[in-house]
């Protein structure tokens, strides 16, 4: 499972400095102020969280539990719902969008918290 990402938060990582350079030398001539702003929020998302799954990766190894998992999963989705959504409603506008990208900052936060319970709830041994 940690493999998976560590693997995930390789390639997101790629995708935002990817996203990062089209924006900054394709998109912002045809894009408005306002929606550059959106997709830069986007990318810098995409970086922290894509970080934070190679932590989720890492943490994985030395606390092997579900809370870790749905924390990965949780981020996953919420690079996914929060990021995607930021960079869709950037360039194409539609409104209907803007319901979606709410859901991935719920689950980035999410995400998070369960990676705090994680940490917090393993089995205590002498050696902590």
């Amino acid at each position: 499972m940690k493999r998976n990402f560590l693997l995930h938060g390789a390639m997101f990582m790629a995708l935002a400095v990817a996203l990062g350079a089209v924006g900054s030398h394709a998109l912002s001539a045809k894009l408005t102020d306002d929606a550059m702003h959106l997709f830069n929020l986007g990318v810098n998302y995409q970086v922290y969280h894509a970080i934070g799954l190679l932590a989720i990766g890492m943490v994985f190894a030395q606390f092997p539990n579900k809370k870790t998992v749905v924390a990965g999963w949780m981020m996953f989705a919420g690079i996914i719902g929060f990021s995607g959504g930021l960079y869709f409603y950037a360039i194409t506008q539609q409104e209907w969008v803007r319901s979606i990208i709410p859901v991935g900052g719920v689950l980035l936060i999410g995400s998070w918290l369960a990676l705090i319970l994680a940490i917090f709830t393993r089995q205590v041994t002498s050696h902590d």
